[in-house]
């Protein structure tokens, strides 16, 4: 095996790959990073077992060939190479070397017989959107999966496809977040399925704030997701996911308009004194235009209001103050609508 290639395109493709690295993986060849060469260039793969990530390199190939190499060790010595063009070079021993101007490293391969080969869902039904609002989509949901939790289906995010719009659900005990995004000919039938959170992390970190399409595709129990040069496979999660329509409430009594920085600001303010160790809840009372925020413990206590358009009717709830940040840091609008029940 030999080629050459830049070295700022293999730290790119390098840094996508080893996403799918796993901090503890199962065999020791999950450690590493396939490297796969011909004419059409270098192709990267890394595997966690449930999670695949591929992506493909520009190269000049003098041999084709491939090789496992330690994943995160080829990663740290691309990083610290300098701009300009790289050269590897295998020999029959699967000994590689990775020359670059003045510096070279040699790094022991293995054969990649037992590495665990990407799904093929070729010719299976695919969907189409832009890559900059399934990253909006995703960072506006992840934050309420469930960590851990006896019902499998909770710890990834429900994706709905209909024929005029795509809506991404997370639930865990204590909250729930849904995103819907509306647009015409989205399937020509329903689709509905749970990818895990470790998956969609780091899909949004391969995507990017563009309208690049990204496709999926979707199999019997994997999806594929196609972002540039980059493929990701992710198993997806089995079991019934909570029928979320009937939780979310209907008919509210009261309805309260806030600014959102100066609500945010008014709860992380009395959220202060609340730690890990000392928990305590934040109490809200919503009055005529004004939001009443206080909390007391061990530590001492802490009182804020804000501003609000309406009149919650002297109306009192305690809440955990890392969901209500959590859900308001994500709001994108500078207004937040608050439909509250008694």
């Amino acid at each position: 095996m030999k080629f050459e290639c830049s070295t700022q395109d293999l730290f790119y493709g390098l840094q996508n790959a080893t996403r799918a690295l796993s901090s503890r993986p199962a065999m020791q060849i999950l450690e590493g990073v396939l490297l796969s060469c011909d004419e059409d260039g270098v192709l990267l793969q890394c595997s966690d077992g449930s999670l695949s990530i591929k992506t493909q390199v520009s190269a000049t190939v003098a041999e084709p060939g491939q090789v496992i190499l330690p994943g995160r060790l080829l990663t740290e010595i691309v990083r610290k190479l300098p701009e300009g063009t790289v050269t590897f070079t295998m020999n029959e021993k699967m000994a590689v070397t990775i020359r670059c101007g003045q510096s070279r490293s040699t790094i022991t391969g293995v054969a990649t017989d037992e590495f665990p080969q990407m799904k093929d869902l070729s010719g299976t039904f695919a969907l189409h959107f832009p890559q900059g609002k399934l990253k909006d989509m995703i960072s506006k949901v992840t934050f309420a999966i469930a960590v851990q939790e006896s019902r499998q289906a909770l710890t990834g995010c429900l994706m709905e496809v209909t024929e005029d719009s795509v809506t991404m659900v997370a639930v865990d005990s204590f909250r729930l977040a849904r995103r819907t995004w509306h647009t015409e000919n989205a399937a020509n039938h329903t689709l509905k399925f749970v990818v895990p959170a470790a998956g969609l992390k780091e899909i949004e970190r391969i995507l990017e704030d563009s309208d690049e399409p990204v496709t999926f595709t979707l199999g019997d129990k994997h999806i594929l997701f196609s972002i540039g040069d980059a493929l990701l496979v992710s198993r997806v999660l089995e079991g019934e996911f909570i029928d979320w329509r009937r939780v979310v409430p209907t008919n509210c009594g009261t309805v309260l308009t806030a600014n959102v920085a100066e609500l945010t600001s008014s709860i992380e303010r009395v959220s202060l004194i609340i730690s890990e160790k000392v928990k305590s809840p934040v109490r809200c009372v919503f009055g005529d235009n004004m939001a009443d925020f206080r909390t007391a413990n061990t530590i001492g206590s802490a009182h804020d209001t804000c501003s609000i358009a309406g009149n919650g009717g002297e109306l009192e709830i305690g809440f955990n103050s890392r969901y209500l940040l959590d859900a308001l840091r994500v709001i994108p609008s500078e207004e937040v609508t608050l439909e509250l029940q008694n």
